[in-house]
């Protein structure tokens, strides 16, 4: 599914750093300046390795360069790769549909409790979702209920 994504040289700097201390193998890295962040998509079953015990490979990445990090499991199955991408909400249903006008969207609903963390601060979260569907995906949107 990565095929056909390019990576800058600053990607390829933290995608470089990030498997080195980490061990884990990235299959997609996003530089966000606004946010300060650097989001990770990690094969799948490398998410543990990614983090490391009690995160501290994530700590050490942050002391490095002064960004957040997040990580996302990778799944070729859409629906398991938005639950693993609104991780750690509970995601109880993942519905994806295709509309008469050919765009496909997906519907999830979360845990009532966990809304706010799907979502997340001014919607960056779901802003990261809707993202990386339609990257990997072609979803052209994600609504969270």
């Amino acid at each position: 599914m990565t095929s056909g994504i390019m990576f800058t040289s600053k990607e390829m700097r933290y995608i470089s750093l990030f498997e080195s201390i980490t061990g884990a193998n990235v299959k997609d890295c996003i530089v966000d300046e606004a946010q300060n962040r650097a989001i990770f998509v990690v094969k799948e079953g490398e998410i543990g390795m990614a983090i490391g015990k009690g995160g501290r490979n994530i700590h050490t990445l942050e002391r490095m360069t002064g960004k957040k990090y997040e990580i996302i499991e990778y799944s070729e199955e859409p629906a398991q790769f938005i639950k693993n991408a609104l991780k750690p909400a509970m995601v109880k249903e993942v519905r994806i549909t295709e509309r008469s006008n050919g765009k496909t969207i997906a519907v999830v609903a979360v845990n009532p409790r966990d809304k706010g963390v799907a979502i997340g601060k001014n919607g960056r979260n779901a802003e990261r979702l809707r993202f990386l569907a339609k990257r990997y995906f072609q979803i052209q949107n994600v609504s969270i209920t």
